[in-house]
């Protein structure tokens, strides 16, 4: 009987550690004024986190979030703002596009790797709601005159001079089932401000040969480069870094580190000759590249092939696929670039130039580059509201 006695007690004393566990977890472990944060909802944003592979240090940055949240979530609060259920569906299924999947895909393929619904809605309500409430606070004050978009224009070399710009670059293969991670860990990249952040990145997730530099590619002439991204960079300081940018098969992310103004004006590009050749492998695509000097010479090694594995073409820049274009604009006449895999990653494609032909210099968009303005005056507000209501917050525990 004693045995037994004593069997029973042991049970219930690793039953009751169990429980105490378990209530720990949702004990409060930071607060944030008078809102709490449990070691629950910090596990959850480090497993956020650790689904994105975020780089840095996790644990940190996962507190660092969820303070930031409650002082966000307290300040719309406070003016009464609340995202209704239809607007966070809609954001919801806003955020899961991005990776090209449905809501109900990305909640499943977080919900694989130990992160809870909740939790992913509580981060996709908090960003979408924060979104708007900056917006609603100080859109009014933010005002973009024609002399701003004059001289974005000026700075992209559409005016009274040309730019150059010196970029760092990072591109991430997404294939469908990797797609959610891929487009998430592409929007902390977006977020660095430091070079050596981003360096370490291109090492750790670029698929290009410049990762080894830490994704630093030369000078080049803006105009090289496909026309919907010129807002993007311009709208960039040093060392700042573009939205992602989905292209096929992978996810792209540029950093300025300089611009440099010229005396020439670039001329813009009216058509592009290029050709591609689908190598097997890459020490094939090498070979080939051995072989030739000049995109006639392609027509030599493709005798006897397949027509497929050769294509050549003249086209406008908006014609061609960005992935293909981004690797053109690097390239002078007749160079050539072994960096790309097929998008089903079963061999390589050799990229030649052949030749560009310029015209004179078209007008860009002048409601794409307002809206670049305006989008960086907002975010610089809502940068320095957080910094404020963090200053005048009681914080213990972070």
């Amino acid at each position: 009987m004693r045995n037994l006695a004593g069997l029973v007690i042991a049970g219930a004393l690793a039953l009751l550690g169990s429980v105490a566990a378990a209530q720990g977890m949702f004990s409060a472990v930071i607060t944030v004024n008078d809102r709490a944060i449990t070691g629950y909802e910090i596990d959850q944003r480090l497993r956020l986190l650790e689904a994105f592979r975020t780089p840095g240090d996790l644990p940190r940055l996962a507190r660092t979030q969820l303070v930031e949240d409650r002082l966000k979530q307290a300040e719309m609060d406070r003016a009464g703002l609340r995202l209704t259920d239809e607007g966070l569906g809609r954001a919801m299924e806003e955020f899961a596009s991005r990776a090209n999947l449905t809501r109900d895909q990305f909640i499943g393929t977080l919900a694989q790797m130990g992160v809870a619904e909740e939790t992913i809605r509580d981060y996709v309500a908090v960003n979408a709601s924060w979104r708007d409430y900056v917006r609603a606070r100080y859109g009014a004050r933010v005002t973009v005159s024609d002399a701003d978009i004059d001289f974005a224009l000026e700075r992209m070399g559409q005016s009274n001079s040309g730019v150059s710009v010196l970029l760092s670059e990072i591109i991430i293969p997404a294939p469908p089932p990797d797609a959610a991670r891929v487009t998430a860990l592409a929007e902390q990249i977006s977020r660095y401000t430091s070079q050596g952040a981003f360096e370490a990145a291109a090492r750790q997730y670029s698929a290009l040969p410049s990762r080894d530099q830490g994704g630093r590619i030369d000078w080049m002439p803006l105009a090289n480069l496909p026309e919907p991204l010129h807002p993007l960079l311009l709208g960039l300081a040093p060392g700042q870094v573009t939205p992602p940018i989905q292209i096929e098969g992978a996810v792209a992310l540029f950093q300025m580190r300089a611009v440099r103004e010229g005396a020439q004006v670039p001329q813009a590009i009216a058509l592009v000759d290029y050709a591609v050749f689908h190598a097997a492998s890459r020490a094939e695509a090498a070979q080939v590249a051995a072989r030739i000097d000049t995109c006639d010479d392609l027509y030599g090694v493709a005798q006897g092939l397949p027509p497929e594995r050769l294509e050549r073409q003249e086209v406008a820049p908006a014609a061609i696929p960005q992935d293909v274009a981004l690797e053109l604009a690097r390239l002078d006449r007749d160079e050539i670039s072994t960096a790309l895999s097929e998008p089903d990653g079963s061999g390589t494609r050799l990229v030649m130039l052949c030749h560009r032909t310029p015209v004179a210099a078209q007008g860009a968009s002048r409601d794409d580059v307002a809206n670049q303005i305006r989008g960086e005056r907002l975010q610089g507000y809502a940068d320095a509201l957080v910094a404020d209501l963090r200053a005048s917050a009681v914080i213990t525990g972070e």
